[in-house]
């Protein structure tokens, strides 16, 4: 399906990921990027570093956070030579794309987007009015998330399934620009939804999440790796009683990381009464080391290495914005009649 696709992915700044981001996001989305690439498409990734600031205000904090992501995803197998890699706030264009999309994207659009409503619904809750600490740029993110997919003429957008709204806006925000002026301006994207991506539990059981506290970090030292494993929620029966692994959370944590073999031999011991859960928490612990022993040395020297990260930013900026130039040029034409 991405035989000369092109494939755009957007990842926002939100600080060190932890086992479920890297096992359920950053890996797939490279891989994605990979296939998209071996396959004659292409392949588009970026910080989503404006869509950042809605919520993160603090410059200091906010350029940590960007540096982090940048890192990870190199770490992680983003190959800048191949992919398109650059910041959001590197390509002007886009913002200029996103003006003229306003012009044709109707207001109840931005009334239907989850993000918003969750804050309103969340302001409703704790009684306070409506819009009380929204603003513009939470409200008109699908907006500008729309012009990030269609400035690149993207074909497809993987998304987890709390993302598809947005594809789905910028499809329509498309569709009505080209109704309007009876030709296709802009491409009608789609979205690719990856049903088998790992859903990783946190050491409480809840979803692996920052704003649990119940996570996993990954690029952290083994000393505190280690001290998130072997909090992992557990019960007090004895070793040699069998056990049901799909009751178990660190089986069900174990699964994301290790090879299907490796799980099977956690399965068996726990059904059979061989495996405690000290031997199942070491194995644990194992699995996520290794798993994350290259990345994390590929992440510690680009932290410590930070200037050549940027010259990579900067290079996919000079190699994108071409396209968005075209596209700006397209669609003021258009509008303006040159």
């Amino acid at each position: 399906m991405f035989e000369n696709k092109t494939i755009l992915t957007g990842v926002k700044p939100t600080g060190t990921p932890h086992l479920g981001n890297y096992v359920g996001a950053i890996r797939p989305a490279i891989r994605l990027g990979h296939e998209a690439l071996a396959h004659g498409g292409r392949h588009y990734m970026f910080i989503a570093d404006y869509h950042a600031i809605n919520a993160e205000k603090d410059p200091e904090v906010l350029n940590q956070k960007i540096k982090e992501i940048a890192c990870i995803y190199l770490a992680g197998g983003l190959d800048p030579s191949k992919s398109v890699f650059y910041r959001q706030s590197d390509i002007p264009e886009i913002h200029e794309i996103t003006t003229i999309l306003y012009a044709y994207t109707p207001k109840g659009l931005m009334n239907k987007s989850h993000a918003y409503k969750a804050s309103v619904d969340k302001n409703r809750e704790a009684g306070k009015p409506d819009d009380d600490g929204i603003n513009m740029g939470l409200y008109t993110y699908p907006t500008l998330m729309a012009a990030d997919i269609l400035t690149f003429n993207t074909d497809i957008v993987p998304v987890g399934r709390d993302q598809v709204q947005h594809v789905e806006i910028a499809r329509d925000i498309a569709g009505a620009f080209n109704a309007h002026y009876q030709k296709e301006l802009l491409k009608l994207p789609t979205y690719y939804l990856e049903e088998n991506v790992a859903v990783v539990p946190g050491i409480d059981g809840r979803k692996m999440s920052k704003s649990y506290g119940n996570v996993i970090p990954v690029f952290a030292d083994d000393s505190v790796i280690k001290k998130a494993v072997f909090s992992v929620k557990t019960d007090s029966r004895p070793m040699e009683e069998p056990k049901n692994p799909d009751e178990i959370l660190v089986y069900e944590i174990y699964k994301s990381v290790a090879a299907p073999e490796k799980a099977k031999e956690m399965a068996d011991g726990l059904s059979q009464g061989k495996l405690g859960y000290g031997h199942i928490k070491n194995m644990l612990l194992d699995a996520i080391l290794s798993e994350i022993k290259d990345a994390r040395e590929k992440y510690n020297y680009y932290m410590a290495h930070y200037n050549e990260v940027e010259e990579m930013l900067a290079a996919g900026a000079a190699k994108a914005r071409p396209t968005a130039q075209e596209t700006l040029k397209r669609l003021k034409d258009t509008v303006f009649g040159r």
